[in-house]
């Protein structure tokens, strides 16, 4: 990976997503292993801005760890965070307690140096827009349809729950993102039908030509799935919390048109222009009442998406 790719991306990061000011405290969050990308942030920060600083710790055991306390005490105190770290720090309480002191922050959840160069080569103010575009279509409908060429077939309604954008934009104080950005999403009240990833989910990466994942849904719960790993995960989930594990919990729209072709990081192939994705399991910090301790998001490729019955034109 080049060092040009890197700081090309990180200046996108710093001075277009963020808007980092001279006047600014930045403070980048990273581990031993994102230190490529931590310190290609902090170096475009001090581009920009005298009062920058980086810390690094050793990667968290499991996403949602808490980070060191100096490291959460830091992130509260700084004007605009940044966090590329191995082990995802979004629904910490240490980002949280940052963004209610008025931080401004992203979060980079297990980046690699090929998804932050990739889906950060991008024209992010383009990227709001098409989420706005895409959120006009759809944030005033009953039922959404979706259906695909490997057999999708599934209706949605979001009921009175709030569409959300996710545009990579964070200029106003307490704002949050992740990055890479680029979606529109919703945790729907209910969802019937079946759906088909043909695209990216965890365990498996990106998935083969012909490979895909089977999941029937039943009055906003997936009742049958066809992969013995990804069932394996949710049983042991449901051990947990029940029947909550099986929660359908969102359906996304990818709206980041500089991502042309998935790689298998689910953190970029989500946010893929002219894709859906559909999750199971939590939907709490996306606007939903279900606490789980998963959140499975699977990628459809070709989607046709129907807002009461009128088709949405797709970022592509």
């Amino acid at each position: 990976m080049s060092n040009d790719g890197l700081a090309t991306a990180a200046t996108t990061a710093v001075r277009q997503c963020m808007a980092l000011d001279a006047s600014e405290s930045c403070v980048i969050v990273t581990d031993d292993e994102r230190r490529p990308i931590g310190e290609a942030l902090y170096d475009a920060a001090r581009a920009v801005t005298d009062d920058a600083t980086i810390l690094r710790y050793p990667p968290g055991d499991q996403h949602g760890e808490e980070p060191p306390a100096p490291v959460a005490a830091a992130m509260a105190a700084a004007d605009v965070f940044l966090a590329p770290t191995t082990k995802s720090v979004s629904h910490t309480r240490a980002r949280g307690k940052a963004c209610e002191a008025g931080a401004r922050g992203a979060t980079l959840p297990g980046i690699t140096e090929d998804v932050f160069v990739t889906g950060l080569d991008a024209d992010y103010d383009a990227i709001a827009q098409h989420c706005r575009d895409v959120l006009e279509q759809v944030e005033d409908a009953e039922e959404i349809r979706v259906t695909a060429p490997a057999g999708t077939d599934i209706t949605f309604e979001p009921g009175d729950r709030e569409w959300n954008t996710d545009t990579g934009i964070v200029h106003e104080a307490g704002g949050f993102s992740n990055l890479p950005a680029g979606e529109v999403f919703v945790s729907p009240v209910t969802a019937n039908g079946t759906y088909v990833v043909d695209g990216t989910m965890r365990p498996h990466g990106l998935l083969e030509a012909g490979e895909t994942l089977r999941f029937e849904v039943e009055d906003g719960y997936v009742t049958e799935i066809s992969d013995d790993e990804i069932r394996s995960q949710v049983e042991t989930a449901a051990e947990e919390v029940g029947r909550d594990a099986y929660n359908l919990a969102e359906l996304g729209i990818g709206t980041n048109v500089g991502v042309t072709e998935l790689v298998g990081s689910v953190l970029l192939d989500e946010k893929a222009a002219g894709t859906v994705h559909i999750a199971i399991g939590d939907d709490a910090g996306i606007g939903g009442d279900t606490d789980a301790p998963l959140h499975l998001d699977g990628i459809i490729r070709e989607p046709t998406v129907r807002a009461d019955g009128e088709a949405v034109e797709l970022p592509r």
